[in-house]
């Protein structure tokens, strides 16, 4: 497969190695990131196993539920 070499600041090389998955090389990061055909579930699923996470969510529905019922009630 044919290569090119490119020049980048530090600093975008520094914003590409964040997004660099593990094993993942940067030719595929750099694919990844610029597909235009992105899958939108993707992410879907990602903070799953997040220590806390679950709960912060189901406390922030909670809330919006009952913001939103005492408006109604306006």
């Amino acid at each position: 497969m044919p290569t090119k070499s490119l020049t980048i600041t530090e600093e975008a090389y520094e914003s590409l190695k964040k997004h660099k998955r593990p094993g993942e090389s940067f030719t595929d990061t750099i694919l990844r990131l610029t597909d235009g055909e992105r899958d939108v579930l993707d992410g879907f699923g990602a903070m799953s196993d997040v220590e806390g996470f679950r709960e912060a969510v189901e406390g922030t529905r909670r809330d919006l539920d009952a913001d939103v019922r005492e408006r109604a009630r306006r």
